[in-house]
């Protein structure tokens, strides 16, 4: 770490940051895309939930959503972006940081 860093807060994304949205972007970091009920299933958030959570990470443009129909049933897809793997990057070096402080 340089002079410049120390007594200088971290900032980590606070989109990412939340724990709900940690999970997401953690299965997504790993999987690249994965349907509403797989995530649903390995983050244990209610339908409720993820689709809040969903819709900021979104928002953000850090994941894409598709809708789609199979067998005429809603089937949603959801996919980290460029712009979401970058920031999930960012956040595990800013996080290293936080260790990297501690150990001063």
């Amino acid at each position: 770490m340089n002079s410049e860093d120390v007594g200088r807060p971290i900032q980590l994304d606070k989109t990412i940051h939340e724990q709900a949205r940690l999970q997401i972007m953690t299965q997504l970091y790993v999987i690249e895309e994965a349907d509403f009920l797989f995530l649903m299933r390995k983050t244990g958030l209610t339908w409720g939930n993820l689709s809040s959570h969903m819709s900021k990470l979104e928002e953000a443009g850090y994941i894409e959503v598709r809708k789609e129909f199979q067998e005429k049933k809603p089937h949603t897809i959801l996919k980290i972006t460029e712009s979401g793997r970058n920031a999930f990057q960012e956040y595990r070096k800013m996080l290293d940081k936080v260790f990297e402080r501690l150990q001063e």
